[in-house]
């Protein structure tokens, strides 16, 4: 996946330093949604780099503005885009309550009928993120 996120970076002319890479390895290599502080801490124990929280920040926010990972409002935590290639978006996430496994889901035409809908109201929507929370295959068949 890092290799497709340093292509898009390529492509669209920005600067994917050492820190950005580091954080964005971090979320692509863990299994459940990663907290700030969580790879502040694994930043500051590999040594790669400063880990004063702006610093971190930054990085997820340049991460986030081109959709190269997504933020799970309900969990505040981050996991990276299946389609690193695709410019910022809008999305759409199954989360399990129990393990935390996270889906995200391509629906374009909710996505289209949210704009729609904002439209009529005459509201101009700048990004969505859709959380829906529930139990995974994995977890239904054990319970």
């Amino acid at each position: 996946m890092l290799g497709r996120v340093e292509h898009a970076c390529a492509e669209r002319g920005l600067r994917l330093t050492e820190l950005r890479r580091r954080v964005f390895e971090l979320i692509a290599d863990s299994t459940r949604p990663v907290k700030a502080y969580d790879l502040m801490e694994k930043v500051r124990k590999q040594g790669a780099g400063p880990t004063a929280p702006p610093t971190v920040y930054r990085a997820l926010d340049f991460l986030m503005s081109h959709g190269f990972v997504h933020r799970l409002e309900t969990l505040n935590a981050y996991v990276p885009c299946p389609h690193p290639e695709a410019e910022a978006h809008g999305s759409q996430f199954l989360i399990c309550e129990h393990c935390q496994e996270t889906l995200e889901l391509d629906a374009g035409g909710i996505a289209d009928r949210l704009r729609a809908q904002a439209k009529e109201q005459g509201f101009e929507p700048r990004r969505h993120t859709i959380e829906v929370y529930g139990l995974c295959a994995k977890c239904r068949a054990a319970h």
